[in-house]
């Protein structure tokens, strides 16, 4: 069987699997697998992971014959029922050749965006996977600063970086990158990084640590909600030009004390960020919560909750507008 592996939220809408969805995803996400040649200390698909094959996050992604997976999401794609494709890529020898082949595939069934998340290792492979109709590619940096990219990944920081500039520069607005809270950075760490993507005009998508049985950092604990929810806030207000990093408060220990400028009551900066209409339901969280990411518009009583999560000073060191 020629497979493909696909999110159980995914699975469900298109008829695959059966499971309870309290919100259904807006992208349909599908995953080109193998027991990656990388060993990130988070992942479930790492080199020497000894969590399933079958989990990223703490999703469980069960494969599907290829042929039936595209004919199912040609028809959601009619019926309206994803707004995006998303394809989560491991490193293995021929992801490059598996990619191409399952994008143009898709593209030729289903008038939808496709994405990828891969770790394309030259220009040439970004510019064939732009050409055979990938809306963007999405690189796993994943670290917010060297020191953690070394610890939780190894490879070449600066190389890393140095591709995501370029496809930035020749290819704008079509790259995207992946950036993980609670991996050991500090919040000045992370949104400094974020503001860096920004200017480069990269999209960011913004995740919380998941401790995953079976991997490395399976016994360190997701990051605390203010941390996330205040980062959430950060990447909001520079994302819409509101601020500039440099505005911004940082104490000693790098924790954001003053966004520079009045944050707006609303929800939007905790819904799930990243690529247009992905909502990844559950990707970071249990349907019982905390919710990291919402997948949804909140209520006026979640966006309550939110900013009381980001424990702002009562004396106005962050700054509530």
């Amino acid at each position: 069987m020629s497979g493909i592996q696909v999110s159980i939220g995914t699975a469900t809408v298109l008829g695959l699997a059966q499971a309870p969805l309290a919100v259904a995803p807006t992208t349909a996400y599908l995953m080109i697998g193998g027991r990656c040649l990388l060993d990130c200390a988070f992942c479930a698909q790492g080199r020497y992971s000894q969590a399933s094959a079958l989990g990223l996050s703490r999703v469980t992604w069960p494969e599907y014959d290829r042929e039936s997976v595209v004919a199912r999401l040609a028809e959601a794609a009619r019926q309206g029922a994803f707004r995006r494709v998303c394809l989560q890529v491991t490193v293995t020898r021929d992801a490059l050749e598996r990619s191409l082949t399952v994008l143009r595939r898709i593209k030729t069934v289903a008038d939808l965006p496709v994405d990828l998340a891969i770790l394309p290792h030259t220009m040439d492979q970004v510019r064939q996977l732009l050409d055979a109709g990938a809306d963007h590619v999405g690189f796993g940096l994943d670290a917010a600063c060297e020191r953690v990219f070394v610890q939780v990944k190894g490879g070449n920081w600066q190389r890393s970086l140095n591709l995501l500039e370029e496809t930035a520069r020749s290819f704008p607005q079509r790259a995207a990158v992946h950036l993980i809270v609670g991996l050991g950075e500090t919040e000045r760490e992370m949104i400094e990084r974020i503001q860096w993507a920004h200017d480069r005009g990269i999209t960011v998508g913004l995740f919380a640590f998941t401790p995953v049985r079976g991997t490395p950092l399976a016994d360190q604990p997701a990051p605390p909600l203010a941390v996330y929810r205040r980062i959430q806030a950060a990447r909001w207000l520079i994302v819409h030009d509101r601020v500039q990093f440099t505005e911004m408060v940082f104490d000693a220990s790098g924790r954001l004390v003053d966004f520079g400028t009045p944050l707006p009551f609303t929800g939007e900066p905790f819904q799930t960020s990243g690529c247009p209409d992905c909502n990844r339901p559950f990707y970071n969280e249990l349907p019982g919560g905390p919710w990291y990411n919402y997948p949804r518009r909140l209520t006026d009583e979640e966006t309550a909750q939110a900013w009381r999560e980001m424990e702002l000073d009562a004396g106005g060191r962050l700054s509530a507008g």
